[in-house]
């Protein structure tokens, strides 16, 4: 049985030896178990030999790039949170980087300890239950002709079919099922979701928005479930139940 102060294991891929070796050792310096690779290959197995807790993903690597990397590992694992590190500044990797599964994205250059506030506000977030929601109170929630099984953390479809969720997708799902009727902002879903401020020019939970609403079939054009209220954020429009 491992020690209930086993520290977290941060996963850090990146082919910059230089980054590998700052962020290793001022993470471990900082309570983290870390174990940094250069490339994709390694990074599989890295998570086939141990567990991890928080991977930092660069986007440029050498074969699969970071986006292909999230998107294969999405396939396989819902749960473990990434933050993807670019060099560059075009929103449109940061887009698409949440697209394909990322929690989180630090753009280079960036402070160690900057990461390492992301990190624990992340892990922090993943293992807590958005507010107004006590573990165990419903071990379901239907709302529409949906339900989350918020115990299995799966979502069935009205067929009956499980719809996989990232793990992001997971939390912001909570939150509007946690405050139906109710009009959210940006800069609420953000805290509520990701723990820190928004950025005026952060467009992340709009995104996260938009993968939610493919993954209920929730037609973007004339939505039914998640409702765009204009100027002001969005809102979950059916009831919610419990059982």
């Amino acid at each position: 049985m491992e020690p209930m102060d086993t520290p977290d294991h941060i996963l850090i891929v990146d082919d910059d030896a230089e980054i590998r070796s700052l962020l290793g050792t001022y993470l471990t310096r900082n309570g983290l178990k870390v174990t940094a690779v250069a490339d994709g290959k390694a990074m599989w197995r890295a998570l086939e030999a141990a567990r991890v807790d928080l991977m930092v993903l660069d986007l440029m690597l050498p074969g699969d790039d970071g986006l292909t990397l999230c998107r294969n590992l999405r396939a396989k694992s819902i749960e473990l949170p990434v933050i993807m590190l670019t060099a560059r500044g075009d929103e449109t990797d940061r887009i698409v980087g949440l697209e394909m599964g990322a929690d989180d994205y630090l753009p280079k250059p960036f402070s160690a300890r900057e990461l390492l506030v992301r990190i624990k506000v992340i892990l922090k977030r993943v293992r807590s239950l958005p507010p107004n929601m006590q573990p165990d109170e419903h071990a379901a929630l239907t709302f529409g002709d949906w339900r989350l099984d918020t115990q299995q953390r799966q979502l069935l479809s009205p067929q009956g079919v499980v719809t996989p969720l990232s793990g992001a997708e997971f939390r912001l799902l909570r939150i509007f099922l946690a405050h139906p009727h109710r009009v959210l902002n940006r800069d609420q879903l953000v805290d509520l979701t990701q723990g820190r401020e928004a950025d005026p020019l952060d467009r992340s939970i709009d995104v996260q928005v938009s993968r939610l609403r493919q993954r209920l079939g929730d037609d973007p054009k004339d939505p039914k479930l998640i409702k765009t209220v204009r100027g002001e954020g969005y809102v979950l429009s059916v009831a919610v139940s419990g059982a």
